[in-house]
């Protein structure tokens, strides 16, 4: 079960601009939970986006490793 203790928040300065803050304002009462909840989507997606990119970087020093302990069936069929 997921803790339901709360979760400590703290000010913080940011420089957005002004008229898009107003917009915003149009959309949201609470600008700062609006906030928080594009920072915690844009988090989660950088965050599955490095781990998705590390995947892919194993991966392809896995077949690395095997291409120079094993050479590439291509080799022995170059016509180069």
């Amino acid at each position: 079960m997921p803790s339901t203790a709360p979760v400590r928040k703290r000010p913080v300065n940011l420089t957005l601009n002004e008229a898009l803050v107003e917009q915003a304002r149009a959309y949201t009462s609470n600008l700062s939970a609006t906030m928080e909840t594009l920072l915690a989507d844009f988090v989660a997606q950088q965050q599955a986006a490095r781990s998705q990119q590390q995947r892919a970087d194993a991966c392809a020093a896995g077949w690395n490793a095997l291409h120079d302990r094993l050479g590439s069936f291509a080799d022995e069929h170059s016509t180069l």
